[in-house]
């Protein structure tokens, strides 16, 4: 592995665990520098295409991240962890796309049954 790419690897995975700790703390402001404004966000509940509604949804769950695992492949990061948000626990995975220091996609996979019996259908 050439020098290069490993300083890739080792920026993204770092702009990666900063988001998540950033989001752990509720600094949702320093949070915001480690996303660029046009970050697509993919999940179970919906798509967006930009990073204000990311932000928003983060401020009114307030989820708490407990990373078990991270893995990367140049500017890509996945990351294999555990989130409570709305006092519901679940298994998660992040597929982070990393462009010129700023998460620039996020795939979230989880099952979305448990946080829907707590939120209701008008959630």
């Amino acid at each position: 592995m050439t020098k290069q790419v490993q300083a890739s690897e080792n920026n993204a995975k770092q702009v990666v665990l900063e988001l998540g700790n950033a989001i752990n703390a509720e600094d949702f402001q320093l949070a915001r520098k480690y996303v660029s404004d046009d970050m697509k966000h993919i999940y179970p509940l919906g798509t967006h295409d930009n990073a204000e509604v990311y932000f928003q949804q983060l401020e009114q769950i307030r989820p708490k991240f407990d990373i078990h695992k991270t893995f990367v492949d140049g500017n890509e990061v996945c990351v294999l962890y555990d989130t409570t948000a709305s006092g519901v626990k679940l298994s998660a995975s992040g597929w982070f796309k990393v462009k010129n220091g700023k998460v620039r996609s996020l795939t979230v996979v989880f099952d979305p049954r448990p946080l829907l019996a707590v939120w209701g259908p008008n959630k």
